[in-house]
């Protein structure tokens, strides 16, 4: 199987890159840099996005158009926005839903018009990952996406009122998810949980968090990967 793997920052990449062999680099047209090598039976490309809705449809849409991968999993941290969840748990998508969209009357908040209100993660693909996972603190659950980096207490609990399922926010699940499902393309999302937006040490547990040994909530993406 080809797998086509995206992230959003230099961290998440490094992490990722850790786990494949037989690596070359390749760099499109648009200068964007993908990284092919292999990962047990599986061809892995993966590449960098960079932060954000349209960087990451922009380096979407490409990787599926240079690569045809058979699938595309979006990997990488959120901040946790439910009760359950706490630092270094992974949130993995059963549906992602943009958290910033309002197309007006007729069409549910958070929904492009002419598209899905959610989009709702490949159904094979999350089984996988929880099977693969057994024991571990992975939960499937909603995923909200927006432009914007959520710090602010009042920001997380308009969040839970239009979406009281959310689990944890981020900003290029929606964007990849999106691209996907024009392209017809299964797609999955897993976001290690950062940091709790709204507590008094929240920055602090953003920075600790990289500090922490990211590479153990990672082996998640390594059993994952063995699994499918």
């Amino acid at each position: 199987m080809k797998i086509g793997i995206i992230v959003a920052m230099q961290d998440e990449l490094a992490c990722v890159e850790g786990m494949l062999s037989n690596k070359t680099t390749t760099t499109a047209g648009s200068g964007s840099k993908y990284i092919v090598g292999d990962a047990g039976k599986h061809s892995i490309v993966l590449s960098q996005s960079g932060i954000g809705k349209v960087n990451a449809a922009v380096r979407t849409y490409e990787l599926i158009s240079l690569f045809a991968p058979d699938i595309i999993i979006n990997t990488g941290v959120a901040g946790g926005i439910d009760a359950e969840t706490r630092v270094m748990d992974m949130v993995v998508s059963n549906q992602v839903v943009y958290h910033d969209v309002w197309c007006g009357e007729g069409n549910e908040y958070g929904q492009v018009q002419g598209l899905p209100d959610r989009f709702t993660a490949d159904a094979d693909l999350l089984n996988k990952v929880i099977a693969a996972n057994a024991g571990k603190r992975v939960y499937a659950g909603l995923i909200c996406s927006g432009d914007k980096f959520i710090t602010d207490r009042k920001d997380l609990d308009d969040i839970k009122q239009r979406f009281p399922e959310g689990m944890a926010c981020d900003m290029e699940s929606g964007a990849i998810a999106q691209v996907c499902h024009i392209c017809h393309k299964p797609f999955i999302s897993m976001r290690i949980i950062s940091d709790t937006p709204g507590v008094d040490s929240h920055w602090e547990q953003y920075t600790n968090f990289w500090e922490a040994a990211p590479q153990q909530s990672f082996a998640i993406l390594r059993n994952t990967i063995e699994n499918l």
